[in-house]
């Protein structure tokens, strides 16, 4: 048995349905019934390497970062496949030196960074100490 089950489904055009436990997503390759599978991939990134800055800055020392923000930057080449990605963070906590410490934890344990080829691995800025 595997240990995430999905069923998809496209009744007709490009867009699929998946249903993911109780939930259902839709991605359209067109953008017209959802999200694009590339625009999902990168929000899916960035929704895995939020929860992974949060453990990895605990790791380091930090409770309670406040909120996160990440604004994700994708890149197509000329037959729209993903050729880059980058985060830009913002987070309320200031993390001083730790910045750097915390990034590296994060792609260590964030599950969608390590299933991506590495020339797609984001590039990561962070600007801690925001008012968000």
């Amino acid at each position: 048995m595997a240990d995430i089950d999905i069923t998809s489904t496209s009744t007709e055009g490009y867009a699929t349905t998946s249903g993911i436990g109780e939930w259902e997503l839709t991605v359209d390759a067109t953008d017209q019934q959802g999200p694009n599978p590339n625009a999902v991939l990168a929000a899916d990134y960035a929704s895995c390497f939020i929860p992974a800055f949060r453990v990895g800055a605990q790791q380091e020392g930090f409770e309670d970062l406040g909120a996160i923000q990440v604004d994700v930057a994708a890149d197509l080449d000329d037959d729209d496949d993903l050729s880059g990605i980058a985060f830009d963070i913002a987070v309320e906590a200031s993390l001083g030196d730790s910045v750097d410490d915390v990034v590296a934890r994060a792609e260590d344990i964030c599950h969608v960074h390590s299933a991506l080829r590495e020339d797609l691995h984001a590039d990561v800025s962070v600007a801690d100490g925001a008012d968000l």
